[in-house]
């Protein structure tokens, strides 16, 4: 069979159609081949074409890979991350897609029930729509990709890629999965029965203490709140307008931060004295002098963490303040308490030592091998006095809660008056009145038959007789029918006889 010779010194690869058309490709060019007739059909410049105004192309696109869908269509893959679809019977593509990457694509798929394209470079797979370029989604990893199978007619997709296992995706939307995974579909139906919530990125989470800072407390069970968790989600936009609203200086406040820090690091340069830090002053001289120690027992020095970049924000942001009157600093007070004092206990004899006699060093003395670890006894003694601290800090949180208690009963509350509804005491003057009359003009105003006498010596008597009270009157009359009532049905017990007495007893007679 006689050989087909190019236009080209070297040939990339080779890829041939369903309708037995070849392709050969070779640096930025195809030459299209109909083995039928052994001629070449035509030659496609494909580097000239992948530069449009809306790429940007760095070096010299040279093909990478072909993929034909038919005898009419096909994709082409460059060098620089572009995506050429191509209809044979034009030199123009139709299509250019960018990857944004710049690296080779590597591999190409068409998906002919969605209409879809999936092309793939080393980070990224993107699935996009072959008419209008519109991207349907994409799939990322840390590890970069090699090849791409999908499996036919489904939505089951494997990556081979620079890990140990093999990535499988399975998209629903593309297609069913194949029959040998039919499980694949029961588990995309609990998905759907059971929808989990979507955490958008232009959301802020809050805590109702943020919100109670904002002042926008009141927007807690609105649809401008998303409860999630221990807090809600609230829109950026929003928060940022809240923000700006219950903190109008904040900028003001940043910008003078930033120019401080910037300050404070020129500074740095210059000579300085070693000064405790504004922030954490008590646990800079612990460390302090835990580093002083360290240094007069010839210990291996232990890195400065007043320096280190992982802890020097904890001296000099104040956000990073410990909290003194916090009670997780009050319960672990106590055994730091207890280390202090074993440290100037320690440091107090080591003194006294150090005045009245000299050290003396021997070759098989170890002076850095002390050992830090602390008897049981000691152990149980600090839990004692945690569980102490506990206690103390419940009983102090009861007496301030039963404080507030109380003075909340002291204070006044004060009522208003329903719409449409009246006042007891506004309504009845006349009883006010009446209280505050004396006992001659209250009898006059209660009784209905007031009677006074009087008699040439001076004295005077005076008879009266009270109303009675109306629910007084009616319990006395049910009374009184109550007991008719028993009086009728009572049974009397004059018909029970007494209990015949024996005649005889112990042989006598009684």
């Amino acid at each position: 069979m006689q050989d087909q010779v190019t236009f080209a010194h070297s040939i990339q690869f080779i890829s041939c159609s369903r309708l037995a058309q070849m392709s050969v490709c070779y640096k930025g060019c195809i030459e299209c081949w109909d083995p039928r007739t052994r001629a070449r059909v035509g030659i496609l410049d494909c580097a000239l074409s992948s530069v449009t105004v809306d790429t940007v192309v760095n070096g010299i696109p040279s093909i990478s890979v072909l993929k034909h869908k038919d005898g009419l269509t096909m994709a082409v893959g460059t060098t620089t991350g572009q995506v050429l679809l191509y209809d044979i019977r034009s030199d123009k593509p139709l299509l250019v897609k960018d990857h944004q990457y710049g690296l080779p694509i590597k591999d190409i798929e068409f998906h002919p029930s969605q209409e879809l394209i999936i092309s793939m470079d080393s980070k990224i797979v993107k699935l996009w729509n072959q008419t209008t370029g519109k991207a349907f989604t994409s799939l990322e990893s840390e590890s970069d990709f090699n090849d791409l199978c999908l499996v036919p007619s489904s939505g089951l997709l494997f990556i081979a890629n620079e890990a140990p296992k093999i990535q499988t995706y399975y998209i629903p939307a593309l297609g069913p999965a194949p029959k040998w995974s039919a499980f694949l579909d029961n588990l995309t139906e609990e998905l759907e029965e059971n929808p989990t919530p979507v955490v958008y990125d232009d959301y802020k989470f809050v805590t109702k203490k943020d919100l109670e800072g904002l002042g926008v407390a009141h927007l807690i069970g609105t649809k401008l709140l998303r409860a999630y968790m221990h807090g809600f989600f609230m829109d950026i936009r929003l928060y940022n307008k809240a923000k700006a609203i219950s903190d109008p200086f904040a900028f003001e406040d940043f910008r003078r931060k930033k120019i401080r820090e910037k300050i404070e690091a020129e500074r740095a340069n210059r000579v300085q004295t070693k000064r405790l830090p504004k922030v954490n002053k008590q646990l800079a001289q612990r460390l302090m002098e835990t580093d002083n120690e360290v240094k007069g027992k010839k210990k291996k020095a232990t890195p400065d963490l007043m320096k280190d970049d992982r802890f020097k924000a904890m001296f000099d942001n104040p956000d990073f303040q410990v909290d003194a009157d916090s009670l997780e600093f009050k319960l672990i007070n106590p055994v730091v308490a207890k280390m202090d004092k074993q440290k100037a206990a320690k440091k107090k004899e080591q003194e006294i030592l150090d005045s009245h006699f000299d050290e003396v060093k021997e070759q098989g003395d170890n002076a850095g091998s002390e050992s830090s670890e602390y008897s049981s006894d000691d152990e149980h003694q600090w839990t004692m006095e945690v569980k102490k601290q506990h206690r103390l800090q419940k009983k102090e949180a009861y007496l301030q809660r039963k404080q507030e208690d109380h003075e909340a009963r002291l204070q006044p509350k004060f009522y208003e008056l329903k719409s449409g509804g009246e006042f007891a005491s506004l309504k009845n003057i006349k009883q006010q009145k009446l209280a505050k009359a004396s006992l001659a003009e209250r009898l006059q105003a209660e009784t209905s038959d007031v009677h006074t006498t009087g008699s040439s010596g001076g004295n005077r008597e005076m008879t009266f007789t009270l109303n009675k009270n109306k629910k007084v009157e009616v319990q006395r009359v049910a009374a009184e029918k109550h007991h008719a009532e028993r009086r009728h049905v009572r049974r009397s017990a004059h018909t029970i006889a007494a209990k015949p007495k024996p005649k005889f007893w112990m042989g006598k007679k009684v």
